[in-house]
């Protein structure tokens, strides 16, 4: 344990000692690589001075942070890479390294937004391409004694550099924590030395010209190539350049991003519903070479596709949830990719819920507007059934009695009552109205209407002191009885049984022995209209609606074949008056 802890201690110390004297620690690095150029590869001190400089490069390198634990596998490799550099170093070896150790210093050039530290780096760059064209390229393949000069300007020109590199102030940067390479920029560099070198060899070989004469033609040559390259990138004559089609091409690796697009639009069209245009948007997305499966989910609904994998990418809004798993690690091009198509898929699936809320308010006011028109029918209604109920309150001689004179003394009242307030709600809608009604009256008028019909009655509990909102339960009862007799129509043997529950909670619920609610209408029951066989569902829609104004809840309590039950629920309203 006290082994552990102090073991924890040094590295964190000596990671604080790198991050602190870092440059320090470079410019020993590009010292020792001098040192052993200049005393050749075959010399013993060179390659110690070699091995000490590859284990000063392994503390500075960008490529890993100084708390990652290395793998054995890494650990093997640096071995091979120190054991290679004792016995198997020669020129050609050094060229290499020195080749790529430009690229990644070059490759960090130009991440730096400190003015200082990128000139501190442009410098290394200058040194270290500067001792690979002067001096380690003349000896590798080109077995030409160098002039006097060149070989004074890189065995005591060249350390002046470090001089400068000591005087430039030291500057620190956001970007050196954590340390960044740009690949693109790294590969040109190396590219662009290896072409150099290669070129200064052929204008020695074909032209018969010294080394120092051949290099300045490659690097006129070079340069010139790079210059046309620059123009040819971002033109100013008017017309799109290289740029453009470079652009173009990273907007579609290994993502047909104008493909995708033209998909979600085309499916757009064809799917109204929110979630099943996302259902089959991720089983379209699965159809991608990269895409190996993923899952979603929104506040509604949820679902998978495809195969999970260890490689994944997240995109997350208000309204979606997507989770994405590919066949390979993804590219900072391709997460930036998938990052505009998580967004757009969201957008299209937004729109579809706005789509959904405006057909739904589209059709209420609809509904409303033929409300409106038919207030002038429902008040001619009223007035003939006024005219009957006084003349059958008139009319109570003993001879003129029967059971039809009775019904009509019984029954006309209550349609004139319900009629009267239909009428109420057309010219003045209140969604609020705070009519109460006792338990016991609207259960004993509920059995009173659907006397006869076939339909079973059962209560439990005590309701006498309980109030109940009047317009909801006349709107449940009517709509889930006449729903249930609806089937009882098409299936005589249909049973049907109206429950009411009156204890520490109010519940009425309706169940019949029919067929199930079909899936597709399901999704959308008591949400707003829904096609079906008998309507578009807007007596339940509007009933769900008063439940939840009214502090109750409706729901498809079951729905399995033989036994489908809706129900009315809430808390137990005592004294209220109406």
């Amino acid at each position: 344990m006290t082994q552990g802890i102090a073991t924890t201690a040094a590295l964190q110390i000596s990671q604080l000692f790198i991050a602190r004297s870092w440059r320090g620690l470079f410019l020993v690095m590009l010292v020792s690589l001098h040192l052993a150029a200049m005393w050749g590869t075959e010399d013993f001190w060179a390659r110690g001075l070699m091995l000490a400089h590859f284990g000063l490069f392994i503390l500075w390198q960008p490529f890993m942070r100084g708390e990652h634990r290395l793998t054995s596998a890494q650990v093997a490799a640096i071995a091979a890479i120190a054991l290679g550099t004792l016995y198997f170093l020669n020129w050609w070896l050094l060229a290499l390294w020195v080749s790529v150790l430009a690229g990644i210093v070059g490759g960090k050039v130009f991440l730096f937004q400190a003015p200082w530290l990128r000139r501190f780096y442009l410098v290394v760059l200058l040194y270290l391409v500067s001792l690979l064209l002067i001096w380690i390229v003349p000896k590798t393949f080109i077995r030409v004694p160098l002039p006097n000069e060149v070989e004074l300007l890189a065995q005591y020109g060249l350390p002046v550099l470090f001089l400068v590199m000591v005087a430039i102030p030291a500057e620190t940067d956001s970007a050196e924590t954590p340390q960044v390479v740009d690949f693109f920029y790294a590969a040109m560099i190396v590219l662009l030395l290896i072409a150099l070198a290669l070129g200064s060899f052929a204008f020695m070989t074909v032209g018969n010209i010294d080394y120092v004469m051949a290099l300045s033609y490659s690097m006129l040559i070079i340069a010139g190539v790079l210059l046309l390259l620059s123009f040819a990138w971002n033109p100013r004559a008017g017309f799109s350049g290289l740029s453009v089609y470079f652009s173009r091409y990273l907007l579609s690796i290994g993502l047909p991003f104008e493909r995708w697009l033209y998909f979600l639009a085309e499916l757009s069209q064809l799917e109204t519903k929110p979630e099943r245009f996302m259902k089959e948007a991720c089983v379209g997305l699965a159809r991608l070479p990269w895409v190996s499966g993923g899952f979603w989910h929104t506040a509604g609904e949820s679902g998978d596709f495809g195969k999970v994998s260890k490689n994944s990418v997240e995109f997350t809004n208000q309204e979606i949830h997507l989770r994405v798993f590919t066949k390979l690690p993804l590219s900072p091009s391709l997460v930036w990719h998938f990052q505009l198509l998580g967004q757009l898929l969201g957008e299209f699936y937004v729109a579809k819920q706005r789509e959904q809320k405006l057909q739904q308010q589209t059709y209420v006011q609809a509904v409303h507007e033929t409300g409106a028109r038919m207030t002038h029918d429902v008040k001619n209604l009223l007035q003939s059934l006024n005219v009957l109920c006084a003349a059958a309150e008139r009319d109570a001689a003993p001879d003129a009695g029967g059971e039809l004179s009775s019904l009509m003394r019984r029954e006309l009242p209550a349609i004139t009552q319900r009629l009267q307030q239909t009428l109420d709600k057309l010219q003045k809608p209140d969604a609020s109205n705070g009519r109460f009604i006792k338990a016991d009256t609207w259960w004993e008028g509920l059995q009173r209407g659907y006397a006869g019909r076939g339909v079973e009655f059962s209560r439990e509990g005590l309701g006498e002191s309980v109030m109940l909102p009047k317009e909801l339960f006349d709107s449940a009862g009517d709509n889930l009885l006449q729903n249930a007799l609806r089937k009882r129509r098409l299936d005589e043997s249909v049973a049907i049984r109206a429950t009411f529950r009156c204890n520490d909670t109010i519940e009425f619920s309706v169940c019949d022995s029919g067929a199930p609610v079909a899936a597709e209408v399901l999704r959308g029951l008591m949400r707003g209209p829904v096609p079906s066989e008998t309507g578009f569902g807007i007596g339940l829609y509007q009933t769900s609606r008063l439940a939840e104004i009214s502090g109750f809840s409706l729901q498809l309590r079951e729905n399995d074949q033989g036994r489908v039950c809706f129900s009315l629920r809430g808390e137990v309203r005592r004294g209220a008056r109406g």
